[in-house]
């Protein structure tokens, strides 16, 4: 019996997507796994993710004509790299999707995801400058990925300048959505396609994306605020707010 094959870590980080974490899926938490749906002959769940600013990189290379380029684009990149060790019915993606993923506890099971006063999910190495691109439901047998959890950083810090830099004054425990949305549809606001408190936080900040990554980011996010203030007129609940997918 031949040795089933190895993930293609390397194939997917020279992609962009350089974070990646396989999960049994028995194991999962049953409120993480029942969403899924996930099919008898599913064992494995593959997350992947991107940190920093080689996908944005990878992205503008392959300048897709797109208007969602980063979730066509890997979709694109995980059908062209799984494609050449697993057959088409082997996997599918669940995410980019329509279904409810609990991206935030995965991230917290991987080891990921720790929160942070300005309502981003933040990681030791990376800081908040990464991203959840992909949800895969798998029949594989790579190997399972041990949690690296190198503890939430925001702990350890003693003034948090994320807190003075923000001019809504939304970050904090709780995280003030509202005061935060306010802020950012104002004509003038320096949020509208940026985060000053992101920006704020020395940890990881040699990976920060530059002002295109943010302002492509940001547009969608503030997009999606107007709608919501406009047809809705309620806060988001918790299923739409930020999920590290920015």
């Amino acid at each position: 019996m031949s040795a089933p094959p190895a993930f293609p870590a390397d194939a997917f980080a020279q992609a962009g997507l350089n974070r990646h974490h396989l999960f049994s899926l028995a194991a999962l938490p049953a409120a993480v796994r029942a969403p899924l749906n996930a099919a008898p002959d599913e064992k494995q769940l593959i997350l992947l993710g991107h940190g920093g600013r080689k996908l944005w990189s990878r992205l503008q290379a392959a300048r897709p004509d797109s208007d969602d380029p980063i979730d066509d684009y890997t979709r694109l990149t995980v059908d062209r790299v799984l494609g050449q060790i697993l057959p088409p019915s082997a996997y599918r993606i669940v995410y980019p999707g329509t279904g409810p993923i609990g991206l935030q506890a995965l991230g917290a099971l991987a080891g990921w995801h720790h929160p942070s006063p300005f309502a981003i999910g933040i990681d030791a190495e990376w800081g908040s400058w990464f991203a959840y691109r992909a949800v895969i439901l798998a029949h594989s047998d790579f190997a399972l990925s041990p949690t690296v959890d190198r503890g939430n950083p925001c702990l350890r810090c003693q003034d948090p300048p994320c807190l003075s830099a923000c001019p809504a004054g939304a970050c904090g425990t709780p995280f003030a959505l509202e005061a935060c949305m306010d802020e950012r549809l104002l004509a003038n606001s320096p949020c509208r396609h940026n985060c000053l408190a992101r920006r704020a936080c020395p940890v990881g900040r040699e990976h920060a994306y530059d002002a295109a990554q943010m302002a492509h980011s940001y547009a969608q996010s503030l997009a999606m605020i107007a709608e919501w203030r406009q047809t809705m007129g309620r806060t988001p609940d918790k299923a739409t707010q930020p999920r590290n997918t920015r």
